[in-house]
């Protein structure tokens, strides 16, 4: 114990018996010193440095309902040695805590104000006017903070951000309008020089065709009396020429009428020499091919009429030949088959006697081609597969036996189709 002393930026609070505030004794100094009773009286410092705070209100509704994060930076401090009254509350309040637990609560008390204000304006209005909003939240919070013994010592918006492009969309509208101001403008100007220009070129296009027509008109009346004198001269060379090619052609006329005469003349006598040519060729050609050619038709005709005699006759005695030819065929049929029936009646006594013999000699005569006919398709076949699950015989061994045993059955049959019974014979 004894005496504290505490710098400016610090007070110390004096608390127990013998502090009298009436009679000049105070219990709060700020950057002095105080002599501390021992046992009967007890003392805390407190710091009165600014505290720097990051006030931050996330994605808070402005007025229209746009999500909006504002960063404010507010300096806060407990009050000095001139405000007694805040010093007194702020003992009260904050005495028994840290720096970090101040410096939440007021935070947090600064960052409700923040989202009251940010609530009553729009985005607009923040982003255009910080002053007005940094003053807004300054003047509802200084109130709170006083009853807490702080005092603000500045508050300013130090950054505003959203999650939904509404302050980017903005900047591009203002963007896009200046620009479209800008090329409004230049277009503008533009096209006040390209009229300009083209008013410029039109009147000069206008005077260089003035005076295109004026040449074009001085050119052409040339070439029209120039025109109308070659015509006049080339119309005076053409009647000389045609009166020329008239005479030249009437002389040559006449020269061709002369000719015509001539040759008609000459035709004339030509087609005589070839009439009497023509009558003296027709007594020849009388003479040398019409006589001739009619005997020589006569000797075809005589010819073909023998040839057709001569065919006649070899189709008469073809149909002869053909006909003997039948009748001894017939003949033989009709006699073959005789003696075949009378061979079959004669078999057929010979059974009524022999009937049991002659069917056994029938069956064993048959019995062969049988089993030939029996083995046909293993002898046609390519390929044998066979399946055995060796409870006999196996292999050739048992497509022999197959054969073999239909063969064996054979005897049973006979005797039950005639009644013989083969093992007795």
């Amino acid at each position: 114990m004894g005496f504290k002393t505490v710098t400016p930026n610090e007070a110390l609070i004096v608390s127990g018996v013998c502090i009298n505030n009436n009679k000049g004794g105070n219990n709060i100094i700020v950057g002095g010193k105080k002599w501390i009773w021992p046992l009967i009286q007890k003392y805390s410092i407190l710091n009165l440095n600014t505290m720097s705070l990051n006030i931050v209100s996330n994605n808070v509704n402005t007025k229209l309902g746009v999500p909006l994060t504002c960063i404010g930076i507010a300096q806060v401090k407990i009050g000095g040695k001139a405000e007694q009254k805040l010093l007194q509350k702020a003992s009260e309040n904050f005495l028994s805590k840290d720096t970090f637990q101040i410096q939440a609560l007021v935070s947090e008390t600064m960052e409700g104000h923040q989202r009251a204000i940010i609530g009553t304006m729009t985005v607009e209005e923040i982003y255009q006017d910080r002053k007005t909003f940094s003053e807004n939240v300054m003047r509802i919070a200084l109130e709170d903070l006083k009853a807490l013994g702080l005092v603000v010592v500045s508050y300013t918006l130090k950054d505003i951000r959203d999650n939904n492009d509404y302050l980017r969309s903005l900047g591009m509208g203002k963007t896009a309008q200046v620009k479209c101001e800008a090329r409004m403008g230049q277009a503008e100007a533009t096209k006040i020089s390209r009229i300009k220009e083209s008013m410029a070129h039109k009147a000069r296009m206008e005077q260089k065709y003035i005076n295109d027509l004026i040449v074009a008109e001085s050119r052409r009346n040339f070439d029209l009396i120039k025109a109308q004198n070659e015509q006049e001269v080339k119309t005076q060379k053409a009647i000389s020429d045609l009166a020329q090619k008239l005479q030249e052609a009437k002389t040559k006329q006449d020269v061709k009428n002369a000719e015509m005469a001539v040759k008609v003349a000459e035709r004339k006598r030509q087609i005589e020499i070839q009439e009497q040519e023509i009558l003296r060729r027709a007594k020849e050609l009388d003479a040398r091919v019409k006589k001739p050619a009619e005997a020589e038709k006569y000797r075809m005709e005589i010819a073909a009429e023998a040839s057709r005699q001569r065919l006649v006759l070899e189709a008469e005695a073809e149909a002869e030949l053909i006909k003997l030819r039948g009748e001894a065929q017939a003949f033989a049929i009709n006699e073959k088959a005789k003696a075949e029936a009378e061979q079959m009646r004669k078999k057929a006594e010979a059974w009524k006697h022999y009937k049991d013999a002659a069917i056994v000699d029938m069956v064993l005569e048959t019995l062969p081609k049988v089993a030939f006919e029996i083995a046909a398709p293993i002898a046609n076949a390519n390929k044998i597969t066979m399946v055995s699950t060796g409870g006999g015989d196996i292999g050739a061994g048992k497509l022999t036996g197959e054969i073999l045993d239909v063969v064996a059955r054979l005897p049973a049959l006979v005797e039950s189709m005639t009644g013989v019974k083969l093992a007795q014979h």
